[in-house]
């Protein structure tokens, strides 16, 4: 179990990078050109992974990273710089910690992980702290951009799924350069006809895209797919609830934001779900004959 965890702390990166890509996306990227930035996310981190690994898709792995480039970047990027512009940040990234729940249920008809109690608690757990955290505030909240957002956590849950799945037989840098590098170019020719010429940027703009593409996109999608090659898909998706807890920090301390203490109450809840459906090892007795126990079984393995 233990060196199962260990991937956790890699893995964690991710949604700590993407909690704080909602506070950098309201603050210093124009608010007009959601598909623009979701490209610019997306290729340049594609491009400077596949410069890395020098690899290219081979045989079902190019409609695969069109697939998934489609579902984990193009349209969860535009979706995600359109709530970040249309929601506070701690909101904004409150609402993605429903993920774990749709994830365990995915991956249990998909991949055949059947989710642990301890893991149906912990998302349970953690979707009444997003309960709290976006329904009430001090301020009405932007029903169009809870629906972006909700878009984005489902879409990003299949897509995280399927890279699951069908992960075998590539590596984790080159299959996720592939995946950004198609969804950039699949959303490049859309922006243009949607939103005409790109938009004017300042230095601030320039450091703010750099920041997103390569840390936390490049970055964190790495780290991400690392963690889903190595651990359950519940565990991750709990995980994934760092990203509201970051959203939350960096909204308040960062950007001024003002949460309710019932708010808080909702943050403090999904942390305990993190805590909660974090697996636990279980060791059988040891014979009378003094032969040796086995190995820890992951909480996540019992069937």
């Amino acid at each position: 179990m233990e060196a199962t965890w260990r991937w956790a702390p890699v893995t964690a990166i991710a949604p700590i990078a993407w909690g704080t890509t909602y506070y950098v996306t309201h603050e210093y990227l124009p608010a007009t050109h959601p598909l623009y930035g979701a490209v610019f996310r997306a290729l340049p981190a594609g491009l400077l992974l596949l410069l890395l690994t020098r690899r290219l898709p081979r045989g079902s792995w190019w409609w695969r990273s069109l697939v998934l480039g489609t579902l984990n970047m193009s349209v969860f990027f535009a979706l995600i710089y359109l709530a970040a512009q249309l929601l506070p940040s701690s909101v904004a990234s409150t609402v993605m910690a429903t993920s774990p729940m749709v994830m365990m249920l995915l991956a249990w008809g998909l991949v055949s992980e059947r989710p642990a109690v301890t893991h149906l608690a912990g998302a349970g757990v953690g979707v009444a702290g997003v309960a709290l955290t976006v329904l009430t505030g001090a301020e009405a909240v932007n029903g169009w951009g809870v629906l972006a957002s909700v878009a984005a956590m489902v879409l990003s849950s299949v897509g995280f799924i399927l890279a699951k799945r069908w992960g075998k037989g590539a590596g984790v840098l080159p299959s996720t350069a592939w995946q950004l590098t198609a969804g950039g170019l699949v959303l490049l020719p859309i922006a243009v006809v949607a939103e005409g010429a790109p938009p004017a940027v300042d230095v601030p703009a320039i450091g703010a895209y750099a920041y997103v593409s390569v840390i936390a996109t490049a970055l964190a999608f790495a780290a991400w797919f690392t963690g889903l090659r190595h651990l359950p898909a519940g565990t991750v998706g709990l995980i994934g609830l760092l990203n509201p807890v970051t959203g939350v920090v960096v909204g308040t301390l960062v950007a001024a934001e003002t949460l309710t203490p019932v708010q808080f109450g909702g943050l403090a809840l999904t942390l305990a779900g993190i805590l909660l459906g974090r697996p636990v090892t279980r060791r059988k007795a040891v014979p009378a004959t003094g032969e040796r126990a086995r190995e820890p079984v992951p909480d996540h393995a019992a069937r």
